[in-house]
């Protein structure tokens, strides 16, 4: 899949400016002006959309930092354009870059529901809560139309299997009817994830999410419904947003949220590049502040991905950060923030095989 964009530009509703090179190309490029071509600017870049023919769909975790032993990601790449999120390396893997090819070239789980219900249907399976669309957010622009992610819920609702979301999208309140099942028998829970308070900063931070109103909206339609719902304040930037913790707890706790938790900024492989970029074009004031800021927490790097402190940072700021998120929670009257929300594995049937013959009834 050849690249369509080569240099440094912002576009409209992008997150990030270049499509840096992946740490795995055996080939890098260097822009340089010899003259020619100066008219031919690129206005927009072409989406492409590609079926992506996994043989599984389920993911075991073996981290001990994420509080999750399962996943299902629906897509791979992100149309939201988060320029911070931490699964831009993971098309790299695909010759791809983490750039503007993460935003504009996607790829979904075509035979996501046939192979679930396959792999769910095995005599060894067991049953643990799935977290469903973490690397990529399930319900990213894509999803509205490919239904890729409401096809694996259905499964999951019909097999009463646990499963836990985190999201930044308004799009989940259109799967209220098979989320309120799910949680009527505490089989699903799920976070909104808030960045920032402010409209100015969500547009360029991550340009295709739904506006921090939307997701307070969601918060409170689904603690109306009885949907479990929690916020997560992530990630904390230190120098951009860090100063709306407070803000952000107590405004998802006046909406309906009972849990809350928060992810300090993460910079790995490629992502420290783009995040430098994003911050000379967005903040050139305060640039150097913001990475002294984010370095002080990493042991003087822009990343540590050491296990345990990788979510959190180390030092004096970060235990500075940790210090005011407890004093929010317990003010606010959060449940304790290493307190989980349990939901329920007993529950759970394997999908009958439409082939299987059908039981006798009287």
């Amino acid at each position: 899949m050849p690249r369509n964009f080569f240099g440094h530009q912002t576009f409209k509703g992008r997150g990030v400016a270049s499509n840096v090179p992946g740490r795995f190309d055996s080939l890098t490029l260097e822009q340089t002006d010899d003259g020619w071509y100066q008219d031919e600017i690129v206005e927009n870049l072409t989406e492409t959309v590609l079926p992506d023919r996994a043989r599984s769909v389920i993911t075991s975790n073996d981290s001990p930092d994420v509080g999750f032993d399962v996943s299902i990601n629906p897509y791979r790449g992100c149309s939201h354009g988060c320029v911070y999120c931490f699964a831009r390396p993971s098309h790299a893997y695909l010759g791809l870059s983490p750039g503007l090819d993460f935003e504009t070239k996607l790829f979904y789980k075509a035979d996501a529901v046939k192979i679930l219900e396959a792999e769910l249907a095995k005599p060894r399976y067991v049953c643990k809560p799935i977290a469903l669309g973490i690397n990529t957010d399930g319900y990213q622009p894509l999803e509205k139309r490919l239904e890729v992610t409401r096809g694996i819920l259905a499964v999951l609702t019909r097999c009463r299997h646990p499963v836990t979301i985190v999201t930044k999208s308004a799009l989940i309140i259109r799967d209220l009817d098979l989320l309120s099942d799910l949680a009527k028998h505490r089989l699903v829970s799920v976070m909104l994830s808030i960045t920032s308070l402010s409209n100015d900063i969500k547009r360029t931070l991550e340009p295709r999410t739904a506006s921090p109103q939307a997701r307070l909206r969601v918060i409170e339609q689904l603690s109306q419904a009885g949907i479990p719902v929690g916020v997560l304040v992530a990630p904390v930037i230190p120098g951009i947003t860090d100063h709306e913790m407070e803000d952000i707890l107590s405004a998802a706790k006046a909406a309906g949220a009972t849990r809350a938790g928060y992810v300090l900024l993460r910079l790995p492989h490629e992502v420290k590049i783009l995040f430098r970029e994003w911050l000379t074009e967005h903040y050139p004031d305060r640039a150097k502040h913001v990475m002294s800021l984010i370095n002080q927490t990493r042991g003087g790097k822009d990343y540590d991905s050491q296990f345990g402190t990788r979510m959190r940072g180390t030092g004096a700021y970060a235990e500075l950060l940790g210090t005011r998120f407890e004093l929010a929670m317990r003010k606010l009257g959060f449940a304790a923030s290493r307190e989980r929300y349990e939901l329920d594995t007993r529950l759970f049937r394997p999908p009958i095989p439409d082939s299987a013959q059908m039981s006798l009834g009287f």
